[in-house]
């Protein structure tokens, strides 16, 4: 593979249940009257999405939704802070694919604003050559296009891209792309996968010895 695609959380850093936290808050505050694991079922796509899906599109203007949002978006950077470190492995792996001279990118349907606490605060954004956000598509996961623009700017062709994800509309999205997929199984069980072809393997973290072999090609 000449290019690797990062998801970002629960894929880069173990954090998604403390998004689901925030969101079980702040959705509960807002009267949704959600249990923690409804709330986990909506765990995908952008942020107005999210609200769109349990609210309905004329519960909020577009600046309403980007405000609750940003609060939720806060009071989870604060809880994770000092959880803040990469997944297991992933500091080396990163460092290795460098050396390698494979590409880098991320396609999240995180925000810039959460992406750059995690890239900043960890200073990694010498590792990645594309940043594609949720700023940056007009269509979220399992929709491809945060990974196809991810390797246009990498320019490598789709089907020299691996993606690395942990959610299934997320590995989703990779096959739509045409791309084959690492599935870290951070935030969903293996059995939540089982309709898609496309994931090489299952990691629990980047130590897996499964994973020297994309650095050995």
């Amino acid at each position: 593979m000449k290019a690797f695609i990062f998801d970002l959380n629960g894929t880069m850093i173990n954090d998604m249940e403390f998004h689901l936290d925030g969101w079980h808050s702040m959705l509960n505050k807002l009267g949704a009257g959600m249990s923690r694991e409804e709330v986990r079922g909506h765990m995908y796509g952008k942020n107005e999405e999210l609200l769109v899906r349990i609210f309905g599109k004329d519960r909020f203007t577009l600046p309403e939704m980007l405000d609750i949002a940003h609060q939720k978006e806060v009071a989870y950077q604060e809880a994770f802070r000092p959880h803040l470190e990469l997944i297991a492995g992933l500091p080396d792996f990163l460092r290795e694919a460098a050396a390698k001279g494979i590409s880098m990118g991320i396609g999240s349907a995180a925000n810039n604003f959460n992406i750059s606490y995690v890239l900043d605060n960890l200073h990694l954004r010498h590792f990645f050559k594309a940043v594609v956000s949720a700023e940056d598509v007009t269509t979220s996961k399992p929709d491809p296009e945060v990974f196809l623009k991810c390797a246009a700017a990498l320019n490598v062709a789709p089907a020299d891209c691996i993606v690395f994800e942990d959610a299934p509309k997320g590995v989703e999205a990779a096959l739509n792309a045409g791309m084959e997929a690492i599935a870290l199984t951070t935030m969903h069980t293996r059995d939540e996968f089982a309709r898609y072809n496309n994931i090489r393997a299952f990691v629990a973290d980047y130590h897996d010895p499964v994973l020297r072999q994309l650095l050995t090609v």
